[in-house]
């Protein structure tokens, strides 16, 4: 191999968010990285993440499951302003995939 061969050209140069996004989808991991950026979310956005025993994103649904029902009865009085926060932090984060289909990634959470 010539040191010519190894050369990239410009034409050819890709950016690296789309290699990046390329990838994901190519590995089929959208659905598992799109619940763990939701959790991060939530743990963010709700301040409940010590309480927090599980969450996942199906159907714009996020489902959460908490370990107190005293911190469950609290973010319950909270819901629309943390589903408004996760969504601006999913706005903003380049590797969420979400659906393309819709503008707003969690329209629904479900506390348990």
């Amino acid at each position: 191999m010539g040191r010519t061969d190894s050369i990239i050209r410009r034409t050819d140069a890709v950016p690296m968010d789309t290699l990046v996004r390329e990838y994901i989808r190519d590995m089929k991991i959208a659905a598992g990285l799109d619940s763990q950026l939701a959790r991060e979310a939530w743990d963010r956005a709700s301040g409940a993440g010590r309480y927090t025993l599980g969450c996942s994103l199906r159907g714009g649904r996020l489902y959460v499951t908490l370990s107190s029902s005293v911190q469950r009865s609290r973010l319950s009085l909270q819901k629309q302003g943390i589903m408004d926060e996760i969504n601006r932090i999913l706005g903003g984060n380049a590797l969420f995939s979400g659906n393309a289909e819709r503008d707003i990634p969690v329209r629904d959470i479900i506390m348990k």
